[in-house]
């Protein structure tokens, strides 16, 4: 296990990781996405001076989908409107949900509990004073005492997650081996003017879904 690792429990009564190529309804992953559980931890714990990678994902409870009707909206505010409301043209910088209401189905897990097993890298904007000691004793101590610089939530803001450091010993995931397919791993950010997805085949052992050493493709 890597020095720097740490496992955190985050579970929650609704949960909706959703599948990219669904473009109207939302229709939920198996299982958190590595990028979700790195947004997970990055809620708990940010810092410019360290970077997260995700290890392993354990699901501990059932794999249960349900669906709902959710409330959304069929419109967004343009960054063109952004730049011609900040040259004076007056234009108003607001959407009114009463006019641009849809009703749509969601096909969202329920009761869902999962570990999370993670490690972070020191990056090249830590201060001379910062140190992964440090960064690990922050960490551990927020995730005991429930703190977090933002609400942590799965998939969607709609689905809190509760959280706190593992500290039971031996982790017992559910007894299901399955392959649940190409899953989104995370996004590639290395051109800020070409930002790309990355996939890769989540492969679920023993209730276990290991990606410290997977294949990512572009």
């Amino acid at each position: 296990m890597n020095d720097l690792s740490v496992k955190m429990e985050v579970w929650g009564d609704y949960a909706l990781f959703t599948r990219p190529e669904m473009k109207v309804e939302r229709v939920s992953y198996d299982i958190p996405t590595p990028s979700a559980a790195r947004g997970i931890l990055e809620a708990v714990y940010y810092h410019p001076g360290l970077t997260w990678r995700i290890d392993r994902i354990y699901i501990m409870n059932p794999i249960r989908f349900t669906n709902l009707r959710r409330n959304e909206v069929d419109a967004k505010i343009l960054a063109s409107d952004l730049r011609s409301a900040a040259q004076g043209s007056g234009r108003a910088l607001y959407l009114a949900a009463s006019d641009h209401i849809q009703q749509r189905a969601a096909m969202m897990l329920r009761d869902v509990r999962y570990v999370i097993e993670a490690h972070f890298d020191m990056t090249d904007r830590a201060a001379p004073s910062d140190n992964p000691g440090k960064f690990q004793d922050i960490i551990k101590r927020r995730l005991r005492r429930g703190q977090a610089f933002a609400q942590p939530y799965l998939g969607c803001r709609e689905c809190t997650a509760h959280f706190g450091l593992w500290e039971k010993g031996e982790i017992r995931a559910i007894d299901e081996t399955r392959d649940l397919g190409w899953m989104l791993y995370d996004m590639d950010y290395s051109r800020p003017d070409d930002i790309r997805p990355m996939f890769f085949r989540a492969q679920m052992v023993n209730g276990v879904v290991d990606v410290s050493n997977c294949e990512v493709v572009r």
